[in-house]
């Protein structure tokens, strides 16, 4: 097994330096634990690369990155690269790599500051030109530099990362964000879907929406949530405001409750259909649930969801309003019945409604007798407890 000393101490043999970059040295600094440890090699070419480390494997296509097992693990080896943005989207730019390519150059074109830090190995001398520690530090996103606007999707990143570290954005790459505006609304679905995935994993879910607003990105990306915003909403019922408002803090709620992020999802979406109520019905909201299977779908046309994602999803907004509200006794049965067998299950539609409604009706209030899958005599004892 090759280790990380052994690594470096070849590659500095044939004239070539090692460096970890990205995450790793991020999360070392903010005293969180690293995940992955990746590396960026300078000083050497492809071909001297690979005949010192025959086993590694080439997995970029444009820029030479690869794969090598080091200290029993399979981890990333790219060559320090620069990049010149020749037209649109994150595959819009000419990588250019040579042995003579600086750890500098490689970090100047990296997002943020906070990713734009390397580590010298073995002496583990930090390498910050653009003054990432001192972000992290003060607990800030701040863009590398122009290279910010290469990918518009980093936009999304920032926000996501400011979610997920509880960090601020500086207000010069707030507007490096809303640059990316127009060539964000190109972009595939499957990248949103992904920074959705991630966003929604943070303890505060919300901030990645309210930074995307702050932006001018959230039309441009999920306008389904960006509907909400200005809908307004009975003031007894709702104090905190429009539909947007109160779908964030249902979300925050919901993420307080449930790890599940298609639960985290159906919070944020069950008032989707909110967003299409007519002006002239407002401040009520009658029939939103039809609306909001619509709006849903229209969602998922652009962006590929899981189908346990849109399952629970679909439920929360058929059934959100409807289940404070049951009474008979067979259509509770009915309701209990349907969640033994749903995907978003007792736990998942009760972090829903309780996120909305700061309650759960009674007959949610004990599940745990209720988990086994139902049959007829099944079905009569739930009937009967939901009765008693």
């Amino acid at each position: 097994m090759m280790k990380e000393k052994d690594f470096v101490r070849e590659a500095s043999r044939a004239g070539g330096a090692v460096y970890i970059v990205g995450g790793s040295v991020r999360d070392s600094l903010r005293g969180a634990s690293p995940k992955d440890r990746d590396y960026v090699v300078c000083g050497l070419s492809e071909d001297v690369f690979c005949r010192l480390f025959p086993d590694a494997f080439k997995t970029g296509r444009a820029f030479p990155v690869y794969r090598l097992s080091i200290d029993g693990e399979s981890r990333e080896v790219a060559f320090a690269r620069s990049e010149t943005k020749t037209g649109r989207g994150y595959g819009g730019f000419t990588p250019r790599f040579s042995p003579e390519t600086t750890i500098e150059e490689d970090l100047r074109r990296r997002d943020t500051t906070m990713n734009s830090i390397a580590r010298a190995l073995p002496s583990g001398t930090l390498i910050d030109p653009f003054g990432g520690a001192r972000d992290i530090e003060k607990r800030v996103i701040r863009a590398t530099s122009e290279h910010f606007s290469d990918d518009p999707v980093r936009a999304l990143r920032a926000a996501r990362q400011a979610a997920q570290f509880d960090f601020s954005i500086e207000p010069g790459t707030l507007a490096r964000m809303r640059a990316c505006r127009e060539e964000i609304r190109l972009e595939p679905g499957e990248r949103l879907a992904n920074e959705l995935d991630a966003a929604l994993a943070t303890e505060r879910p919300s901030v990645f929406f309210r930074i995307l607003l702050d932006a001018g990105l959230l039309d441009a990306t999920y306008p389904e949530i960006y509907a909400l915003v200005g809908k307004s909403q009975p003031p007894e019922h709702h104090p905190e405001g429009d539909a947007f408002r109160h779908s964030m803090q249902v979300l925050d709620r919901a993420a307080r409750l449930s790890t599940r992020n298609e639960v985290r999802f159906a919070a944020l979406v069950h008032d989707i259909g909110k967003g299409r109520t007519p002006d002239d019905l407002l401040p009520r909201h009658i029939g939103h649930e039809k609306r909001g299977i619509e709006a849903l779908d229209a969602f998922c046309r652009r962006i590929p969801l899981p189908n346990r994602w849109t399952a629970c999803a679909s439920f929360a907004i058929r059934e959100h309003m409807r289940a404070q509200t049951l009474e008979q006794p067979a259509k509770i049965t009915d309701l209990i019945v349907r969640l033994l067998r749903h995907p978003i299950g007792f736990d998942g539609f009760s972090a829903v409604l309780q996120a909305d409604h700061e309650s759960l009706p009674a007959y949610l209030e004990h599940v745990d007798r209720l988990r086994e899958a139902p049959t007829r005599s099944e079905e009569r004892r739930v009937g009967k407890e939901c009765r008693s």
